[in-house]
């Protein structure tokens, strides 16, 4: 059966994200103060070909860990679904 997975990847909010800061500045800029505390992610989606729900888990939860989120860094979470 085939699973999608859609994942987001932020980085912890202990560590300073100066993708962020810059566009919450821009915000700013734009007078839209009513903005605030902007931190930017990844989202990414794919697709798993598993025989069970808990092995698209134990796949899509593999992959985070080992290459999409540096974890020291960064914090993910997902949804999967079937296809």
């Amino acid at each position: 059966m085939t699973y999608l997975a859609e994942i987001d990847v932020m980085t912890r909010r202990e560590i300073l994200d100066p993708q962020g800061k810059a566009v919450k500045l821009g915000l700013h800029n734009l007078h839209m103060d009513a903005i605030d505390n902007v931190r930017i992610g990844k989202h990414i989606t794919l697709e798993v070909e598993a025989e069970t729900e808990q092995q698209a888990r134990e796949t899509v939860d593999a992959a985070c860990r080992q290459l999409l989120a540096n974890l020291i860094m960064e914090e993910y979470s997902f949804t999967l679904k079937a296809a």
